[in-house]
């Protein structure tokens, strides 16, 4: 930044803050003073509707200005190239800097290093493909970037979009090149203005979850000589729907201050970009626009505050579709310590909050801070601009951004409890560089508490210049650079379980992507890397981060997709129900069965319980990257022994909710009669009855079917001694004149002794369907004229089953069921 700017912008600071109407103290540490100065209202200086993004081609050859935190060229001064793009401009060998020598790390800090990796399987890896940098290619041509990248992405439901710097492009979720490479101001072609006239650098991507519509942020560094008092902009676009190549509502707000490293973050009231006002002010800027307006191209203003005295700022961004209470302010977080002043450490998180209205602006206010107690910590590198991250071979070590909470700041609403997570780049007791993470999670008071903290620091390498995501489930998932030693930088992930120990990352890393070279031409490595949610499911983390390929000039980032098990699910529902007929589908006249017990085994095992009417449903883990997708579900076997319904083996597909299983369960009980063994005997191959009084015993209160020669049928019933004498009587009537059908009315009689109830159903291994007892008895009196020899030998193995207690007998009523 020229002295110039630097003098302008401080005087700036000064006004802002000597005219405040209500000017908020508060002293966090170190005497840094913080102060909000006066609100700034705008208008949109313009607005309009895009064509669809996919017909617009590059504007590269518009004018330029380099980012702000380039330390090699002058912020408001255009490069010299043949595009006027930044993103061309390499920077000269630097020459190496002494070696870094990191401050000892205190007792309290140590106490929270996490030293070893997590014995649980690496997560999956879903995804991974080459975004910007060395060796891209697009429709629109390749990408020609430099350092530091500024890489930022979003995931839509079909969609990853990428922006380095000032390039932009578009993917589908394989990796597939949709749309780009171009410079960012593409999506501002015909708008005019600064906008259109200006390739941005630090452009950053949101996908607003709430809206399913996407978020351009685009600032601009050149000073516009015409415009003394208000000489920068920030431009957004925002997509007419989920659709990142369709039409955009475009705006222009313009600013009086730097608009430097924009981080914006999505909330139901605004879309909410702090920014910082130059690397040697201790200021930032808080600013909101009018989102509900936006989101339908509507006019609109940006409401903006002045905060001195305090680190980079970032505001919580929203995950998932759990919403805040209505009208709940936006949080704003930020580091402690402050580099310019050669204060390096802390040991608390700061607090702020904003409520904006847009109705009043004068009741937007930015609440003091509030100091949130953490272990304490030293900026890695001692900060930004700063280098200490090793490499083999070179003497050249990388920078770490070490001074600042690292984007995004993540909310999630999970069923009413609001957590966020951010996370930092830390010296370690262990030796070289940790991920600093928390999760805070929101009081009664809507005010954050500490809930737990790690710092991620196995085997003494460097980790640094992170991103955090939370899953649906409330799982926590982190990607970052990974280097020294033997390493060249790459990007790795590790990721823990929401019920894991607190503090503890409990997977193993995954290596997303291993550097294969040195980086020697700049410090710089990247200024921050991002990782977004799928929205699709909800499940899968995205994160992108740089890394050397051999041989190459220039960075290339990876992005890759990651998974934790558990958290992609499916629903399986159905009932438990009597199914009389035995045809799988539950009837009107079906009763569901009460408080039925279902099992299910698979990846997942457990139990799933019926309401009053049968009726059950369950969640079912159902990711492929874990293999999870096929279920058996059954019904437990019953205390008596008593086999049940069929088993039913679900194969899920990927995120298919199966919306209805009507399991068809059938109540069965053994053979409730059966006379036994010596009930039946052989008469040079005929089957006859013996009648002892040991085997009719068993017949006690039964109802018993006679089957007369002719078919026709008598009812004998009463206790064992009634039954005996009126079996006799009727044996004694057919005592000459046994033939062959007689064995056939024996079986029918027999099925009769084994179920005790007319209604109830057997299987026919004739017909070969279920039928109540009685129809059967009615189907073999039929045999009697036929002299089905065949038909005879099926119904009598039917008899042997029942009298061995193996056949199946459905009663007529489930209450006679015994679950």
């Amino acid at each position: 930044m020229s002295p110039k700017i630097r003098a302008t912008l401080a005087a700036s600071a000064i006004a802002l803050v000597a005219a405040g109407l209500a000017v908020a103290l508060h002293r966090p540490s170190h005497d840094v003073v913080v102060a909000t100065g006066p609100l700034t209202v705008r208008r949109a200086a313009a607005f309009d509707v895009s064509p669809p993004l996919a017909s617009l081609r590059s504007l590269g050859t518009a004018t330029s200005a380099p980012d702000c935190d380039d330390p090699d060229q002058a912020c408001g001064t255009a490069p010299d190239s043949a595009t006027g793009d930044p993103d061309e401009q390499q920077r000269p060998a630097q020459p190496p800097p002494p070696p870094y020598v990191a401050p000892p790390v205190t007792p309290a800090g140590a106490a929270v290093e996490q030293i070893s990796q997590g014995e649980r399987p690496a997560a999956a890896i879903v995804a991974s493909f080459d975004g910007l940098g060395v060796g891209f290619q697009g429709p629109q041509g390749p990408s020609t970037t430099r350092n530091p990248s500024d890489n930022s992405l979003a995931a839509g439901p079909d969609h990853i979009v990428q922006i380095v710097n000032s390039r932009l492009a578009v993917f589908n979720k394989i990796g597939k090149v949709l749309y780009g490479a171009v410079a960012t101001n593409t999506i501002f072609k015909g708008f005019g203005g600064p906008c259109e006239n200006t390739v941005s650098g630090d452009a950053v991507v949101r996908y607003d979850q709430l809206a399913q519509q996407w978020l351009f942020v685009l600032p601009i560094f050149r000073r516009i000589a015409e415009r003394p008092d208000e000489p920068y902009s920030m431009c957004y676009a925002v997509s007419s729907g989920a659709d990142p190549l369709g039409p955009y509502y475009r705006y222009e707000f313009r600013r009086k201050l730097f608009p430097d490293y924009p981080r914006p973050a999505v909330w139901p009231d605004g879309y909410y970009v702090p920014s910082s006002t130059g690397d040697d002010v201790i200021q930032k800027h808080a600013c909101v626009a009018d989102r509900a307006r936006m989101l339908k191209g509507e006019p609109a203003t940006e409401q903006c505050v002045v905060i001195d005295g305090v680190n980079f700022l970032n505001n919580a961004d929203i995950d998932g579709q759990g919403l805040p209470p209505a009208g709940a302010p936006n949080i704003i977080m930020a580091a402690g310590g402050t580099q310019l002043k050669k204060v390096m450490e802390d040991d608390g998180i700061y607090v702020f909050k904003m409520h904006v209205d847009w109705q009043t602006p004068a009741n937007t206010k930015v609440t003091a801070p509030v100091k949130i107690a953490v272990a304490p910590y030293h900026y890695l590198c001692d900060g930004q601009l700063t280098n200490c991250v090793p490499q083999p071979g070179t003497e050249r070590r990388l920078d770490a951004q070490g001074d600042k909470l690292m984007q995004r700041v993540v909310y999630r609403n999970i069923d009413g409890r609001e957590s966020i997570a951010v996370l930092h780049s830390i010296n370690t007791a262990a030796g070289g560089g940790g991920v600093r993470w928390y999760e805070f999670r929101l009081d009664k008071n809507r005010d954050p508490q500490l809930y737990q903290q790690g710092t991620y620091a196995p085997e003494g390498f460097y980790r640094w210049m992170g991103s955090i995501g939370m899953d649906r489930r409330g799982n926590i998932g982190m990607g970052y650079s990974f280097g020294g030693g033997p390493n060249f930088a790459g990007q790795r992930f590790a990721a823990r379980l929401a019920d894991d120990p607190p503090g503890k990352l409990t997977f193993h890393e995954t290596v997303l992507v291993k550097g294969e070279a040195a980086q020697t031409t700049t410090l710089r490595w990247e200024d921050y890397a991002t990782t977004a949610m799928d929205p699709s499911d909800d499940c899968t983390f995205w994160y992108v981060g740089d890394y050397i390929k051999t041989p190459a000039n220039g960075f290339s980032s990876r992005i890759g997709a990651f998974r934790l098990p558990g958290c992609m699910r499916t629903t399986v529902s159905g009932s438990v129900f009597f199914d009389r007929n035995h045809n799988g589908k539950r009837e009107p006249d079906e009763p569901g069965l009460a408080g039925s017990t279902l099992a299910y085994s698979g990846s997942e095992s457990g139990e799933i319980h019926a309401d009053g009417n049968g009726v059950f449903s369950a969640s079912l883990a159902a990711d492929p990257a874990y293999g999870n997708m096929t279920y058996t579900l059954s019904q437990p076997i019953p205390a008596n022994g008593a086999p049940t319904g069929q088993p039913v083996t679900l194969h899920l597909g990927d995120l298919m909710a199966v919306p209805e299983l009507n399991l068809g369960s059938v109540c069965t009980v053994r053979n409730s009669g059966g006379a036994g063994a010596g009930f039946w005997t052989s008469n040079k191959g005929r089957v006859t009855l013996s009648v002892y009084d040991a085997e009719w015993r068993t017949l006690i209160n039964s109802t018993l079917y006679l089957v007369n020669a002719d078919g026709s049928r008598v009812a004998v019933s009463g206790d064992a001694k009634q039954a005996y004498g009126q079996l006799k009587k009727w044996m004694s009537n057919k005592s000459n004149s046994l033939v062959e059908p007689v064995a056939l009315a024996v079986a029918a009689l027999n099925v009769a002794f084994g179920s005790q109830d007319g209604k109830a159903t057997v299987h026919d291994p004739v017909a070969g369907d279920w039928v109540s007892v009685e129809a059967l008895i009615t189907r073999v009196s039929g045999l009697m004229a036929t002299h089905s020899d065949s038909s005879a030998g099926a119904y009598k193995s039917l008899l042997e089953q029942l009298n061995r207690n193996t056949a199946i007998v459905t009663p007529s009523n489930p209450a006679s069921c015994k679950w």
